[in-house]
């Protein structure tokens, strides 16, 4: 766990910086709690493979490693109390009950990290969706104390983005017209599940100390539904395309 104590830095995070975070840890908290259920789906034995895949053939060493797979699963039962339908008829896949056990971890730490900086008691026992909500209904606490602040936006977008991989899902992503105010590159892009759009550009740095492209490589500059008439003033896009582009449920290369 990392050290939430504030310590002292050469200049205090702006209330813009502060804000930013706080809005990115109820956007990446808001797609966990969406995605997070469909792992335990996912460990439900006889889902059928995506439409025009074969199964894999049997290879050396597949009953051996059902077996394990299978104990991995019931400890995880025991450990988390999560239902697993049919398990002593049908394969888990361990990579999905890692996920699980990670996140589910993971979250427990941070809700209990959260308190203890706060003050709070320690918070009474609960499934993940039940901690995210209860995170989320602390951070306007959380807001007043800035590296525990990124200490929760690191730990839910962390959590949030192995949820996505382990269920192999591609956010939807709708082009959208006119150039990026930072690079002047035409990767502006819409991404309805989180009403946010997006510069894709990897090269695009804003200039805005506090955004998260300045210090994470896999960060994007966003521009929330709040901030899309300021960005189609210096895009060139328009308002109503956005939010058309909201509504579009067809995947778009980058």
């Amino acid at each position: 766990m990392a050290d939430l104590t504030d310590h002292t830095a050469p200049a205090a995070p702006t209330a813009h910086a502060v804000e930013l975070v706080v809005r990115d840890i109820a956007l990446w908290t808001a797609s966990l709690v969406r995605q997070f259920p469909e792992l335990s789906e996912e460990l439900a034995p006889g889902r059928r493979s995506p439409a025009g895949t074969a199964p894999t053939a049997p290879y050396p060493g597949r009953d051996e490693l059902i077996r394990e797979e299978r104990r991995e699963a019931l400890l995880l039962e025991q450990r988390h109390g999560l239902a697993v339908p049919g398990h002593g008829a049908a394969p888990i896949r361990l990579h999905i009950s890692d996920a699980i056990r990670d996140i589910t971890d993971g979250v427990v730490e941070l809700e209990d990290a959260v308190c203890a900086r706060l003050g709070l008691p320690r918070p009474r026992r609960a499934g993940v969706i039940e901690r995210l909500r209860r995170i989320v209904g602390l951070l306007d606490a959380v807001a007043a104390h800035p590296v525990l602040a990124r200490h929760v936006r690191d730990e839910i977008r962390r959590m949030a983005r192995r949820c996505a991989r382990t269920l192999g899902d591609s956010e939807t992503i709708v082009r959208v017209s006119g150039r990026c105010p930072w690079c002047d590159s035409v990767s502006l892009r819409a991404f309805p599940d989180r009403r946010a759009v997006l510069c894709v550009n990897p090269a695009c740095v804003c200039t805005d100390g506090a955004c998260g492209c300045q210090d994470d490589p896999a960060y994007r500059h966003l521009w929330p539904e709040s901030a899309w008439g300021e960005l189609t003033e210096a895009s060139g896009t328009r308002t109503e395309e956005i939010e058309a582009a909201m509504d579009d449920t067809k995947e778009t290369s980058c």
